[in-house]
């Protein structure tokens, strides 16, 4: 998309009619979604733009090869981590995953489609700092989303410990880079 492009769609999502959108979120549209529906139709009733994102599902579900998404949790074994701190360290990972993906349009729309066809989550096991971040460039090679959770060291392990990497994306790209690791 060209740059004016962007800029005259970024513009007409923020001009949708407030009224329309509202009623679009009350029939559960997600707002992002909603947004794109009433600029595609040129904002003329919620009714039209329902129709146009119902009707633009039914073509998605009928096409059948659906891309699917997952996010990976890669658990740094080499910390000897406890499972508490291992689950509060895949949180983080999760957590944190979720707030870089807000930062670019397309892996908002990537999130979304995550979020709403059942948010797959795998935690798979790592060997150790450097694999972790061997596993991080590769992901970023391939424009994959990740976090990497540095430990703020209060209790198990060290400050600033590497303890897990996030990862999202289609599933084939992930397997890619954790297709062959070992679940938790």
């Amino acid at each position: 998309m060209e740059p004016s492009e962007e800029a005259e769609q970024h513009s007409a999502l923020q001009d949708v009619n407030p009224l329309f959108l509202q009623q679009l979120r009350e029939l559960d549209i997600p707002e992002e979604a909603a947004k794109q529906a009433l600029v595609h139709t040129r904002n003329v009733s919620a009714e039209e733009a329902a129709m146009y994102y119902f009707n633009k599902l039914e073509n998605e579900e009928e096409e059948g090869e659906e891309l699917r998404f997952k996010m990976v949790c890669v658990v740094n074994m080499d910390l000897g981590m406890g499972v508490g701190k291992v689950a509060a360290q895949v949180a983080h990972a999760a957590v944190g995953l979720y707030q870089v993906v807000q930062e670019k349009s397309s892996w908002r729309e990537m999130a979304w489609k995550w979020d709403h066809s059942g948010a797959k989550k795998v935690v798979v096991q790592g060997t150790n700092v450097a694999h972790l971040l061997e596993l991080q460039a590769l992901a970023m090679s391939l424009d994959l989303p990740t976090y990497l959770v540095q430990d703020a060291g209060l209790t198990q392990v060290e400050a600033s410990s590497r303890t897990v990497l996030a990862v999202m994306g289609e599933e084939e790209m992930v397997n890619n880079v954790t297709g062959s690791l070992k679940l938790l």
